[in-house]
Formats: C-alpha cells, sequence, structure tokens
C-alpha cells in the first residue's frame, strides 16, 4: 500500500515548532517513511517548499525532502485530474488543481491519500479514490 502524503501534513511535521497538538500525525509520518510507502509528488514538494521565509529553514527542509523522488505524474493522470476538477466544480465542490491530482494519482494507481484536509471528504462523495482523513 502507497501512500500519498498531502502538502498539510508535511507542513505540520517540518515546519511547525510546536508538534505537540497533535504527535500521533508526526508519529504516523515517521512510521510511513520507515516502511518506504511514501509517494511525493512534486506539486506536493513545490507546495511545502513555497512560502518558507527563511533560507535556512527552506534548505534544510529541501534537504529532508530530497529522500523522497518524485513520482512521474503521467499525462492521462494530469488529464484526470482535470477531470476531476470539472465534475466536482459541476456539483459545486471546489478544490485545487493539486488536490485534485493527489485524487487522480491514487485513483489511477489504488493508492491512498493521507491529509488532514476536509476538503477531501467533499471530493470523495463524488470520486473514487483511497482517503486517510486525520481527524
Amino acid at each position: 500500500m502507497s501512500i500519498i502524503v498531502d502538502t498539510c501534513v508535511w507542513s505540520y511535521a517540518l515546519r511547525r515548532r510546536d508538534n505537540s497538538m497533535v504527535p500521533s500525525i508526526t508519529t504516523q509520518l515517521n512510521q510511513l517513511i520507515q516502511q518506504r510507502k511514501i509517494i511525493m509528488l512534486g506539486a506536493i514538494r513545490q507546495e511545502i517548499l513555497s512560502g518558507i521565509r527563511h533560507e535556512t529553514q527552506f534548505e534544510r527542509i529541501r534537504l529532508k525532502l530530497r529522500a523522497f523522488p518524485d513520482y512521474p505524474v503521467s499525462i492521462s493522470e494530469i488529464e484526470t485530474a482535470a477531470q476531476f476538477y470539472n465534475h466536482c466544480r459541476s456539483h459545486g465542490i471546489q478544490g485545487s488543481n493539486t488536490d485534485f491530482l493527489l485524487c487522480a494519482v491514487a485513483y489511477c494507481h489504488d493508492f491512498t491519500v493521507y491529509t488532514q484536509d476536509k476538503d477531501f471528504y467533499h471530493f470523495q462523495q463524488l470520486l473514487d479514490f483511497k482517503l486517510n482523513l486525520i481527524s
């Protein structure tokens, strides 16, 4: 079983100074890393690194993320993401292009999306992909 870890989980584990509020997220992420189950998408890497104000923090996180090669996203998966976006939007559900790319890659390869973002619950009402929503 392979897992696509969403940006919000990575950000929580890598960028927050105080992880005491939900330590299980960091623990679960570390377990997934040790089990080598993580799938990294380039779009997630970009989101994680975007907005980091301090160069030293940027470099520290960039180097940590280098341990995870980017999963190659195909034209078909990008087209599926666009179809998912259009389908959800036609039903009044909004999301980002990156969110729908995660859904499409998960759908195409039977991966699971691991996230705290409750928008994915709404996506799953219309789309067929595996979801592990952290509460």
